[in-house]
């Protein structure tokens, strides 16, 4: 008999109303109220807690000094609003981002060992709930958008390198591309630069797809194109004994060398 598939396992806990956390391998954590979801942990993704040191709204320090103030059954995000940190609807967004941001990357994953934990709850308590079919859906369309921006998984795994030169004559990029190009050093993956940037991992992810589109990163196909060798100019011809040279270059309109010149015009432009 084939072992459950994780979409199975979440559903049967959500049709069991359980609560407490479901340890996911060594991969990842969903935590259950009443059979709705109230936060994901991806060892993969940037948590709340990086998002958070990330914004500079608290430091590294003061985020392990607020998780041992509140302790086992109390609710951190309180804590946090109470103390000025950050607002309620702060809160919420950022515990909303890292919960969908861990969702895309767990669900993807191929383990099965699986370990629920009854009564188990985050420390940061619960401020936000989701069900499972609708968690499913949004991991699937995030699926799709990252499809439609570039039909290809190659790079996301692969190191982040800026292309030199832009196709173009400008380039129109959001904030986050441009931090991207930035951060970029050839070395990174798309989300070891998200965790460098605190930035959620989908959103860097989709933003290097993007990038991709746009020709402005190293894909498998700029990759394998040939450096291009520049051939040594032809000298100009000797003009005939006796003949002065008027100093103006001289204009042949051979077809084949028309044909040419729009060849090197159209190299040009792909370089």
């Amino acid at each position: 008999m084939a072992a459950p598939t994780l979409d199975a396992v979440l559903t049967g806990l959500a049709q069991d109303e359980a609560t407490g956390s479901l340890r996911v391998g060594k991969e990842g954590t969903v935590y259950y109220v009443r059979g709705r979801v109230s936060y994901v942990e991806c060892a993969a993704t940037p948590g709340v807690e990086e998002l958070l040191g990330a914004s500079g709204r608290i430091s590294a320090n003061g985020m392990r000094h607020a998780r041992q103030e509140t302790g086992p059954g109390g609710d951190g995000g309180v804590l946090l609003v109470d103390r000025g940190v950050l607002s309620r609807g702060e809160l919420e967004f950022c515990l909303l981002s890292a919960t969908l941001d861990a969702a895309f990357f767990l669900l993807t994953s191929r383990t099965v060992r699986t370990r629920f934990r009854e009564g188990d709850a985050h420390w940061l308590g619960v401020h936000w709930f989701f069900d499972v079919p609708g968690l499913l859906r949004e991991c699937a369309r995030r699926r799709a958008r990252l499809e439609r921006a570039w039909p290809s998984a190659e790079l996301d795994t692969r190191p982040v390198t800026p292309l030199r030169r832009i196709p173009g004559t400008h380039a129109l990029l959001t904030r986050l591309q441009w931090e991207l190009l930035l951060a970029a050093d050839s070395t990174a993956t798309p989300v070891e630069l998200a965790r460098r940037l605190g930035r959620p991992a989908y959103s860097t992810l989709l933003a290097v797809r993007e990038l991709a589109a746009a020709g402005l990163v190293v894909t498998g196909e700029t990759a394998a194109l040939p450096r291009r060798t520049p051939k040594p100019p032809t000298p100009p011809p000797t003009p005939p004994p006796g003949r002065a040279g008027s100093g103006l270059p001289r204009v042949n309109g051979d077809a084949a060398d028309v044909n040419l010149l729009l060849r090197l015009r159209d190299a040009l432009e792909a370089l």
